[in-house]
């Protein structure tokens, strides 16, 4: 199990860009499909995006299709994910965490430890 740390999150107004970033140590890093989750005030963490290990596949919630993408740097044990047009439900604390899968039953967080998480807020 690797530590996380989320960082990028910030304030911006409705229709603004951000870029996430997850970092994570440890060098089996590039073993997992990794995925971003978020969690808005008074709900559940709900999974947003996933990618596989080497980068060739990705998958996102319809709510951000179109307008996030996600990548990761395994020489750099980093993840990213570039958010665009971004909309006031998008306000949330972003966390990354390694999934087992891009596919549907796989997109769970794998390791049990989270990281601090970054908070995205968006202005309207």
């Amino acid at each position: 199990q690797v530590q996380l740390v989320e960082s990028g999150g910030g304030l911006v107004q409705t229709g603004g860009s951000l870029r996430l970033s997850c970092a994570a140590s440890g060098r089996t890093f590039s073993n997992y499909a990794m995925g971003w989750f978020r969690q808005a005030p008074g709900k559940e963490r709900e999974f947003v995006a996933a990618i596989t290990w080497s980068g060739g596949s990705t998958y996102y919630v319809d709510s951000v299709k179109g307008r996030f993408t996600i990548s990761r740097d395994n020489a750099k044990n980093t993840v990213y994910l570039q958010m665009n047009s971004l909309k006031p439900e998008d306000t949330a604390v972003y966390y990354c965490n390694a999934v087992m899968a891009v596919a549907q039953e796989g997109r769970k967080p794998l390791f049990r430890s989270w990281g601090q998480g970054t908070q995205v807020t968006v202005s309207s």
